[in-house]
């Protein structure tokens, strides 16, 4: 994972935007589930100077597979490696990525060049939202030409994730946390999939305590006290719907100095495609 704090502030950064060739290559990752072109047309209005724009579906999925897959499997590892390429990052340039708020889907950018190796990545702490409070200087600008490739070579380390059948086989020697809302976790409410519900054993850990009132990630501290339960668990398993929030999980894990959770990028949405595997509604366990 990231050698440094993985959270960047709107100060840092901005002092940080003319450092020239050392300056951060910076990715606006906003996205909408329900409106998924939603996220390129606010790009497109107003963006941070100099950003690149990374769609969740397009650049940081690969396509689902109906009832089989989950929402947004990740990207094979030959097509990430040509988009890092495309997109001129090199294991050494610093990298900056937020979406609207929450960090939701920038932590998925985050996590999946972990996947492959950099360390130099951050998250702007309250996104685009607490960028305009701080910095309302807005740039419609974007990059007049697109990077040079850069031929870069991931070291994609496979460790960091587990599959259906892994998660199925090891259960029973797994702490699984659960990132989405409680009442999606308890099956009272289920917007986005066929089936409400959790995989049974699981924690649920929302996302969103991940952040403080104003949307601002919460410090070592207090993060290292909300995961307190799981600090000394070796075999941590982290899911969401369909493996972006679950990302925010694992990044707030990292700050809290717990290391060696996995994400199971299939989720709840790859989970409930096969009838026989069990699915639990209710709260057996207190949330995280």
């Amino acid at each position: 994972m990231t050698q440094n704090t993985p959270i960047i502030s709107a100060d840092a950064l901005a002092k940080r935007l003319d450092d020239g060739a050392t300056a951060p290559l910076i990715f606006d990752c906003r996205f909408n589930l329900t409106d998924p072109s939603a996220g390129e047309r606010d790009y497109h209005h107003s963006h941070l100077p100099g950003a690149l724009y990374a769609h969740l579906d397009r650049d940081l999925s690969s396509p689902p597979v109906p009832g089989k897959s989950g929402r947004h499997p990740l990207p094979s590892k030959s097509d990430w490696q040509q988009r890092l390429s495309d997109w001129g990052i090199t294991e050494d340039r610093p990298i900056v990525v937020y979406d609207q708020g929450n960090g939701v889907f920038a932590a998925r950018f985050w996590w999946l060049c972990c996947w492959a190796g950099l360390t130099q990545v951050q998250l702007l702490d309250g996104g685009w939202e607490n960028w305009q409070r701080q910095y309302p200087e807005l740039t419609t600008t974007a990059p007049t030409q697109a990077p040079e490739a850069s031929g870069i070579t991931p070291q994609f380390n496979d460790q960091l994730w587990l599959g259906v059948d892994e998660l199925v086989a090891q259960q029973s020697q797994l702490t699984l946390l659960d990132a989405r809302a409680l009442n999606r976790y308890s099956g009272e409410a289920e917007p986005l999939d066929a089936k409400a519900g959790h995989i049974p054993s699981a924690f649920c850990a929302d996302f969103t305590a991940n952040l403080d009132k104003q949307g601002l990630w919460l410090d070592a501290e207090a993060l290292q006290k909300r995961y307190r339960r799981v600090s000394d668990v070796e075999q941590l398993v982290c899911y969401c719907g369909s493996g972006v929030s679950a990302c925010h999980t694992l990044l707030a894990l990292e700050m809290a100095g717990i290391k060696g959770a996995r994400l199971y990028p299939g989720s709840w949405s790859e989970w409930i495609t096969d009838s026989q595997r069990p699915i639990e509604t209710g709260i057996p366990k207190e949330p995280v």
